[in-house]
């Protein structure tokens, strides 16, 4: 199996592991598990970590997936999404424009701790939201 999925160690969120060259197919298929486990638990953070994988879909396989497969599916629109990416690696970048641009709250990071602290913070009444890395 190219991931896995599992509530984090706190309970705070689902953190899902995805290795190899990661298509629409297989990112569908984690998501709807990953949302399932979520709603199991009600969890709405999502930790989803490629540090093990590429995405290797094409721009028209990008768009179905979010436009399509995302729109029509069990996945919690409300999420909050953080896609932990290895150094370097850009071939997630299109897949979060094209998510974020479809309404979801999907960001990438470079560094765990701020993926995390990005999925665990809640606003007080007159705080903004934390900057973008």
């Amino acid at each position: 199996m190219p991931y896995s999925v599992a509530v984090s160690p706190d309970g705070q969120y689902i953190v899902s592991t995805l290795a190899g060259d990661v298509t629409h197919v297989v990112a569908m298929r984690e998501n709807l598990e990953a949302h399932a486990l979520g709603a199991k638990h009600g969890i709405t953070r999502f930790l989803v970590d490629v540090t093990g994988a590429t995405n290797v879909d094409s721009a028209a396989d990008t768009y179905a997936f979010a436009y399509d497969e995302m729109q029509a599916s069990a996945i919690n629109r409300a999420a909050r999404v953080a896609v932990l990416v290895r150094p370097g690696d850009h071939s997630h970048d299109f897949v979060e424009t094209v998510l974020r641009n479809a309404g979801l709250s999907v960001r990438i990071f470079t560094d765990r701790d701020e993926a995390v602290r990005h999925l665990l913070w809640r606003p007080g009444p007159d705080e903004p939201a934390p900057p973008r890395p």
